[in-house]
């Protein structure tokens, strides 16, 4: 079992930065698939990025691509998604997910919402 614990949310204006962190209880989080995903209200739950394993590979939808921006610190099992340039249509409330996979790249997983484990969440509202 991993539990998984998103921080690093809130208000922001057009244009702000914001780092979300997702910190895991797992003690090899090296060998997880980590991915990102928000929700809107009223809209269903968005894939926006992951990170393979090792860092071998990294994905990002078209919404965000070039605006955001994750990686990995396995010694400190956390997983961060450096977010620039933010619009008021970023504004969600945003989830990280883990599974365990040593091998394959991420892209699948976000695709097919193949994640084992997930976050509480962590709001982030961008206004204008």
């Amino acid at each position: 079992q991993v539990q998984l614990v998103e921080s690093g949310g809130g208000s922001v204006q057009v244009g702000g930065s914001l780092r979300l962190s997702c910190e895991a209880s797992a003690s090899s989080l090296r060998y997880y698939v980590i991915g990102w995903f928000r929700q809107a209200p009223g809209k269903d739950r968005e894939g926006i990025s992951c990170i393979s394993s090792f860092d071998r590979s990294r994905y990002y939808a078209d919404a965000v691509k070039d605006r955001f921006t994750i990686s990995r610190d396995d010694a400190k099992d956390t997983v961060y998604l450096q977010m620039n340039n933010l619009r008021p249509e970023d504004t969600a409330v945003y989830y990280c997910a883990a599974v365990i996979d040593g091998l394959h790249e991420c892209s699948g997983y976000v695709i097919g919402d193949g994640f084992d484990y997930w976050g509480q969440g962590t709001q982030v509202t961008v206004s204008s």
